[in-house]
């Protein structure tokens, strides 16, 4: 049940992710304003045009899309259609999707190449009911029931939407101007013969699509790189913070057993301090005061409330302190000192 309950979530997501694409509404209250290439009729402004007519344009008449986005982010991006006169299309390329109705050209958002981010749709689009007009671009995406089509140019489209002058008539050679050397006004046309005029369009348009292609996967993959190194060291730096959260719980351990230690031996201490000033006065009246401490120290007790020591006993459980005591604190200062520089990594990774 709940691998289906999860197959279900999955299937809606993809399916709210493929119909993201569609503009579903023409909301946008600004007013349309004319240029070079639609023109206004009344009043200087476009009027609004909706969107199930337009594929049923008349002859002269254009759309053009617009996107309109809130540079501060506090209002929803919103797009609308006006309409208006055909101006000057000749720089512009038809654009056509194959097998895609027209219609769902109109209210889905275009790109100008694939792997764009979602918000970065073209702004403006122009629709003549039979082609997609878009300045700049000899190719289009667009993303129709969660599929990738391309928009191409349109040959048959170009050919009547193009003006080409009448070649130049043939001069003959003996009609032929031949050109003064003082005379600024006249050019040999020799100087022109390297110049290549010809060529196809549509190949040049393709080759600038792979360029542009290759530069976007460039970035994608630099942006790949850049993404995972950012996340290598946002890992790096969580792994360091809890290295010096462990470095600094074991050096506060070690400092809590140093402390004990340093009590025990600070009794030891004071003991052996009360026992070597009996000693000496013991036997400071000795003939050999040097043996006679010597003495004590290996024969006489030092009476406590635990128990009993000698002398030497007492030294040496001083001693055996003394080498505990230093080993606490060698590893007290070891692991704040790794926590000290765990925690300096951690923040620069942070901060960078």
């Amino acid at each position: 049940m709940k691998r289906l309950t999860l197959l279900a979530l999955c299937l809606s997501i993809v399916t709210a992710f493929a119909g993201s694409y569609d503009i579903e509404e023409f909301t946008a209250s600004d007013a349309g304003s004319p240029d070079n290439y639609i023109t206004a009729e009344f009043g200087g402004q476009l009027k609004t045009a909706p969107a199930d007519e337009v594929s049923s344009l008349q002859e002269g008449r254009l759309v053009v899309r617009q996107k309109f986005t809130d540079p501060f982010g506090e209002q929803p991006t919103a797009y609308q259609l006006y309409q208006g006169g055909k101006g000057n299309l000749s720089n512009l390329v038809p654009l056509k999707a194959e097998g895609v109705e027209y219609s769902k050209l109109v209210t889905t958002r275009l790109y100008a190449r694939r792997g764009m981010p979602f918000e970065d749709d073209i702004e403006k689009v122009y629709f003549d009911g039979k082609a997609v007009y878009i300045p700049g671009f000899s190719t289009a995406v667009a993303f129709i029931d969660g599929e990738m089509v391309q928009l191409k140019a349109d040959n048959a489209s170009a050919e009547e939407a193009s003006d080409e002058p009448s070649a130049k008539p043939e001069v003959a050679s003996s009609e032929e101007e031949e050109c003064d050397d003082y005379d600024p006004d006249c050019e040999d046309e020799d100087e022109d013969d390297d110049i290549d005029v010809k060529g196809d369009l549509d190949e040049s348009n393709a080759r600038a699509d792979e360029r542009d292609y290759a530069v976007n996967n460039a970035s994608e993959n630099a942006t790949d790189r850049f993404g995972i190194a950012d996340e290598v060291r946002f890992w790096s730096a969580i792994a360091l913070s809890a290295l010096a959260v462990t470095g600094a719980i074991i050096g506060v351990t070690q400092q809590m057993e140093a402390n004990k230690v340093q009590d025990d031996y600070d009794k030891f201490d004071h003991l052996h301090s009360i026992a070597m000033d009996e000693i000496k006065k013991a036997c400071a009246g000795d003939k050999e005061p040097a043996a006679c401490e010597v003495a004590f120290k290996q024969y006489g007790v030092v009476t406590t409330t635990d128990s009993d020591y000698t002398m030497a006993d007492l030294e040496k459980d001083m001693a055996t302190n003394k080498k505990t005591l230093d080993s606490y604190k060698f590893y007290r200062n070891l692991w704040f000192g790794v926590t000290a520089v765990s925690l300096t990594a951690a923040i620069v990774l942070f901060v960078w």
